[in-house]
């Protein structure tokens, strides 16, 4: 089992940092990291996280966050970075924002940009549109264990159990990832899993959050991305030599 964290949040600016996450994570157990990628940034300092990931012998994912205030602003921001990412995901700030994102094939990810149940969109409308599209809820875990003793933690706990069943009942990808941005919130994927517990799913579903249902994203969109890709399920064999 191949074990997959698309969200961690190595620094771009401290390599050093980066180096230290990665290295935890390669020590934990994961085999491929996505990494969000700052727009704006140039080509060389991908190469440089890439060959940080590498040195770490860990898969190296491209990752943009979009964090659109309007639909409109997300239909800009996939026209312009779909495909120069290997990982799109999408911070649902609120409900046209999310339901935008949930019918968009172009969207992998769908994420909430806060932890407080209100501000959170993830409901049956935004799945049922998730399922047909088959964008996938991501939960970040390393944030959970930073609420565990926060008086809110229940309210939250009762809200990501409704989400899990609500994705499940609708057949949509649940994804869970770290986002950690320091190693001491790292964890190995099974102690995730355990952690998961919380929310009222079992062992296997859990861990197909943090193998399967990743990898599989990232294995479709870098096919999609193949200069050998004609159509689905259509792919280039042998290239004709000019006569």
């Amino acid at each position: 089992m191949k074990f997959v964290d698309l969200h961690l949040c190595a620094s771009w600016k401290d390599s050093e940092q980066a180096r230290r996450l990665m290295s935890k994570s390669a020590e934990l157990g994961y085999k491929q990291v996505g990494v969000p990628v700052p727009q704006g940034f140039a080509d060389e300092a991908v190469k440089q996280m890439r060959q940080i990931s590498e040195e770490a012998e860990l898969d190296f994912v491209t990752r943009v966050d979009l964090a659109p205030r309007s639909p409109g602003e997300l239909l800009a921001g996939l026209r312009k970075f779909r495909r120069s990412f290997e990982v799109v995901s999408v911070l649902c700030s609120s409900k046209a924002v999310a339901r935008q994102a949930g019918k968009d094939r172009r969207v992998d990810l769908l994420c909430s940009v806060s932890f407080d149940p209100k501000r959170r969109f993830f409901d049956r409308a935004e799945a049922e549109l998730a399922s047909v599209s088959g964008a996938a809820l991501e939960i970040d875990l390393a944030q959970v264990l930073t609420n565990l003793e926060e008086r809110s933690s229940v309210g939250l706990f009762t809200r990501l159990r409704r989400e899990l069943a609500t994705a499940k009942s609708f057949g949509v990808p649940v994804v869970f990832s770290s986002g950690a941005i320091n190693p001491l919130l790292l964890r190995k994927p099974q102690d995730y899993a355990a952690l998961a517990y919380l929310f009222d799913v079992d062992a296997g579903f859990a861990l197909d959050a943090l193998s399967k249902n990743p990898a599989g994203i990232v294995e479709r969109n870098r096919q999609l991305q193949s200069p050998d890709y004609v159509a689905p399920g259509v792919r280039l064999v042998r290239r004709m030599r000019k006569l």
